[in-house]
């Protein structure tokens, strides 16, 4: 298979950093990889808030056609991580309190009715598989935080699966994002362990097929993120914005 291997030397990713080579599938369409390797940046803090970034240097840095770049910037855009500015760039769009606040409230709406259907659905199976994911959580925890965020999207994506609704989470995958940019940003102050411990108390919910409890747990999981908006604002005023 076709790779075409993409190098960022040369785009403004923030703090000096380089990116090691993304290989993008030629077999596969090529703007939604430039879309998730984009948003991974921008999510990580790589590319950061009020940055401009061109359709021609992301054109030039992946080894593709202008095309995909401006499809992927319409899609980041959408998502509220870039500003399209006509004739004047595209700029990477600061975090706010409030874009955070919106998704938050969509994801826990989304996710609270998620829980109660896997509640009644689940087998034991189901539930060892959930403890299973949250033991792997354990053994990385702190000290691998990019393996953390990958179980943890997978456990949330299983509750999904398991409440015979994936198309759920692919919604809540959609809105999202600000979410995430707040929780590279806050794993220290979030603490890891609490959330594991928050993820274990969702399966225990499960397991014991007490759907009430599983919905509070969640709905406080997802919580869990407000509390440390504040300090997290605090500690990177470079990265928020004032307005929505």
């Amino acid at each position: 298979m076709e790779r075409i291997g993409a190098r960022t030397r040369g785009i403004r990713v923030g703090a000096g950093s380089e990116r090691p080579a993304v290989e993008l599938d030629a077999d596969t369409a090529i703007a939604p990889q430039l879309y998730e390797s984009l948003r991974g940046r921008i999510v990580r803090a790589e590319l950061r808030p009020g940055e401009i970034i061109s359709e021609t240097e992301i054109a030039k840095a992946y080894s593709v056609s202008r095309q995909p770049v401006r499809e992927a910037f319409i899609k980041l855009a959408e998502a509220g991580l870039v500003r399209v500015r006509p004739q004047r760039g595209t700029m990477v769009s600061p975090i706010t309190a409030e874009a955070v606040t919106e998704a938050r409230f969509v994801r826990e709406a989304i996710e609270a009715h998620v829980v109660r259907a896997a509640a009644t659905r689940a087998d034991g199976n189901d539930a060892r598989r959930l403890l299973a994911q949250i033991d792997d959580q354990k053994r990385v925890a702190e000290d691998d935080v990019a393996a953390f965020m990958k179980l943890d999207e997978l456990f949330h994506r299983t509750l999904a699966e398991i409440a015979g609704v994936p198309f759920a989470w692919r919604v809540v995958e959609d809105v999202k994002a600000q979410m995430d940019r707040i929780r590279y940003l806050s794993v220290e102050e979030m603490h890891v362990r609490r959330l594991i411990a928050q993820h274990e108390t969702i399966a225990r919910a499960i397991e014991a097929a007490d759907a009430a409890a599983a919905e509070e747990a969640m709905r406080g999981h997802l919580r869990e993120i407000l509390r440390s908006l504040p300090d997290i604002a605090a500690a990177h005023p470079d990265l928020f914005g004032k307005g929505g």
